[in-house]
C-alpha cells in the first residue's frame, strides 16, 4: 500500500498525511498597539524582474575565458577559482561621440561575455576606457540559476543553468560594481568589477561585499506583538505512522512573499509545499519513500533527505525552475531526520525555510497520549518582507529563533495536554548553525531517545533501577530525538531552549495542561 501527498494549495485542507501549514497573515495592525523595538537593518534585495533572455550562443561576445567547466563539483562550492584580470575588448566605432556628464562618450562599443565558475564570475574584472559603451552577455555555465545586477540598476534577470542573457550597461563613466542578487551568492564571491582605464573602486564597495543593497523598509522587531489576525500556527501535532509501507509525496518548491516569521515581522520564505518548515513525514524502519520534487520557484533548488542512504550525485542535484526529479530512499534506521535544500549556499536556503523532518519510529515504540514535533531553527532578517540576510547567516547572528518556522507562535497559541497524560516531544535542531538545549519548565523527562538510541527509559527501562531522570535534550545542528514526561497537574509548562539568549529571541513554546 502507499500514501500520496500533493502540495497544499491556498484554500485546501491538509490531508491525513500532510500537516496543516501557516497561513499568510492579514495586514499589519491586528491586536493592541505596542511600542516597537529598535529597527533591524538588513542587506538582501528582492530579485529584479526577468527580461527576455538571449539564447546561449546567439549573444555578441568578446574574448571568452578558457575555463568553461562551470558546474559545481559536489554539494558545496568551496575553494572556487578566483579569476582576476582585465579583459581585452572588441570595440566598434560609432559615427558620433556625445558627452555623458563629465565624461565624453568615445563612440566605441565593447561586447564582453562573462561565464560562471562555481560562485565566481569569469572574468571578475572587466577594464574599458571611460566613455565606452559596454554590453555584457552572461553565459551561465554553472549548474544553478544566477543573474547579474549592476549598481546602476541594469540587470540580466534570472538566467537558468546553461542559458544566457545580455545586459546593456550603457556608457561607462567610472568604476562600477555588479553582483548576483540571489540571496547568499554575493556573499560567496559573485561580484563583478568594471574598471575604467585600469582604475578600480573596490575600496568604495568593501563595506558591502557580503550583502545585497537593502531596499524597502527595515524590519522592526516587536517581541510583544500578537499573532496577526487570520494567522494559523504550524500544526505541531504528530499523527501515528501510517500502516502503509510505501509513501509517495510531491514536494513543490514555492517562494512566498510576506510570510509571517514572528515579532511583528514578515519575510520572503522559500518553501516545500508552501510551509516553513516543510511537511513532516512519518514511517517505520524498512518503509520506502518516493518524493517527487517540483521546482516552481525563481531560482535553483534541491533536496537532501538525511533519512535515506543514497549516492547524492543525482537525487540531490540542483534543478532549475520548471524542472523536477524523483528521490527514492528506504528508511534503514529510526530517529527524527532532517531534510533540507542542498543548493549553495545551503545555510541561506535552509534559513529561508527550506527544511523539515522525517520521523522513523523505533521498533517497539510505546503508545502515548500526545505527540508533538518541534523543529528549532534560526531567522536572519532582511528588510521587511525581503529575503534572508546572507551576511548575518555567515556571521551566525540571528535576529529571531523559532520552533516550527515562526518565533513565539506556541507561546501565543499554546500546545494542549491534560493532567496525567504522557506526552512525547520529538525535537530536531535544523540550524543551520546553532545548537539547542531543549528543556520543559516544571517537568522532568523519564524517557530520552537521542540520535537513534535510548539514553533513558525505553523498552529496557534504562535508568529506572536508580531513579534516573533528565532535564534537557542537547542537540547540535541536524541532530534530533524525543523526550517523554507525564504532566502532573493543570498549568502552563514553558518549552524552551535553555540557551536563554536564543529562547528570548523566540525559541519558546507553552504546553498548556487542563484538568
Amino acid at each position: 500500500m502507499s500514501d500520496t501527498t500533493e502540495p497544499t494549495r491556498p484554500g485546501d485542507k491538509p490531508g491525513a498525511d500532510a500537516p496543516a501549514h501557516p497561513t499568510q497573515p492579514a495586514p499589519a495592525g491586528a491586536g493592541p498597539s505596542v511600542a516597537p523595538r529598535a529597527a533591524v537593518t538588513a542587506g538582501t534585495a528582492p530579485a529584479p524582474a526577468r527580461p527576455v533572455r538571449t539564447a546561449a550562443g546567439t549573444a555578441p561576445e568578446g574574448p571568452r575565458s578558457t575555463d568553461r567547466r562551470g558546474a559545481l563539483l559536489g554539494l558545496v562550492t568551496t575553494g572556487a577559482a578566483v579569476v582576476v584580470g582585465s579583459v581585452a575588448a572588441n570595440r566598434t566605432a560609432s559615427a558620433t561621440a556625445p558627452a555623458v556628464g563629465a565624461v565624453a562618450a568615445t563612440g566605441n562599443t565593447v561586447e564582453i561575455t562573462v561565464t560562471v565558475n562555481g560562485m565566481r564570475f569569469v572574468p571578475e574584472t572587466i577594464d574599458v576606457a571611460a566613455g565606452d559603451h559596454l554590453i555584457i552577455t552572461l553565459d551561465n555555465t554553472a549548474d544553478q540559476v544566477h543573474d547579474l545586477v549592476l549598481e546602476t540598476g541594469a540587470t540580466t534577470g534570472r538566467v537558468a543553468a546553461g542559458a544566457s542573457a545580455t545586459l546593456d550597461a550603457g556608457v561607462i563613466t567610472g568604476p562600477t560594481e555588479g553582483w548576483c542578487s540571489i540571496a547568499g551568492h554575493r556573499a560567496q564571491g559573485m561580484v563583478l568589477h568594471i574598471t575604467t582605464d585600469g582604475t578600480s573602486d573596490h575600496a568604495g564597495h568593501a563595506g558591502h561585499s557580503g550583502h545585497h543593497h537593502a531596499s524597502g523598509a527595515a524590519a522592526v522587531l516587536d517581541y510583544q506583538a500578537p499573532l496577526p489576525e487570520g494567522f494559523e500556527p504550524f500544526d505541531a501535532a504528530l499523527a501515528p505512522a501510517p500502516a502503509r509501507t510505501t509513501h509517495r509525496h510531491t514536494f513543490t518548491v514555492t517562494e512566498i512573499d510576506g510570510a509571517y516569521v514572528g515579532a511583528g515581522v514578515t519575510q520572503t520564505r522559500w518553501t516545500f509545499n508552501g510551509t516553513y518548515p516543510g511537511p513532516v513525514l512519518r514511517g517505520r524502519v524498512g518503509d520506502v519513500f518516493e518524493i517527487t520534487l517540483v521546482n516552481e520557484g525563481t531560482m535553483s533548488h534541491s533536496i537532501d533527505f538525511h533519512a535515506g542512504i543514497v549516492p547524492p550525485d543525482d537525487v540531490m542535484r540542483s534543478i532549475n525552475p520548471g524542472e523536477s526529479l524523483v528521490y527514492t530512499f528506504t528508511a534503514a534506521h529510526a530517529g527524527i531526520w532532517l531534510y533540507h535544500c542542498s543548493t549553495a549556499p545551503m545555510s541561506v536556503h535552509l534559513a529561508s525555510g527550506m527544511h523539515g523532518a522525517v520521523v522513523i519510529d523505533p521498533d517497539g515504540l510505546a503508545p502515548v497520549d500526545r505527540e508533538y514535533v518541534l523543529i528549532q531553527s534560526e531567522i536572519y532578517l532582511g528588510p521587511e518582507g525581503g529575503d534572508t540576510d546572507a551576511g548575518k547567516v555567515a556571521a551566525k547572528t540571528p535576529d529571531l529563533m523559532c520552533f516550527n518556522g515562526v518565533a513565539f507562535q506556541y507561546a501565543l497559541a499554546p500546545l494542549e495536554a491534560r493532567a496525567g497524560e504522557r506526552v512525547r516531544l520529538w525535537v530536531l535542531d535544523a540550524g543551520p548553525s546553532l545548537a539547542s538545549s531543549f528543556h520543559v519548565v516544571g517537568l522532568q523527562f523519564d524517557t530520552v531517545f537521542l540520535e537513534g538510541a535510548y539514553t533513558l527509559g525505553g523498552p529496557e527501562g534504562l535508568g529506572r533501577a536508580w531513579g534516573g531522570g533528565s532535564q534537557a535534550l542537547g542537540l547540535q545542528p541536524a541532530q534530533g530525538g524525543f523526550v517523554e514526561a507525564v504532566v502532573p497537574a493543570a498549568g502552563r509548562y514553558p518549552m524552551v531552549t535553555h540557551a536563554f539568549a536564543d529562547m528570548e529571541k523566540g525559541a519558546m513554546a507553552v504546553l498548556k495542561a487542563t484538568d
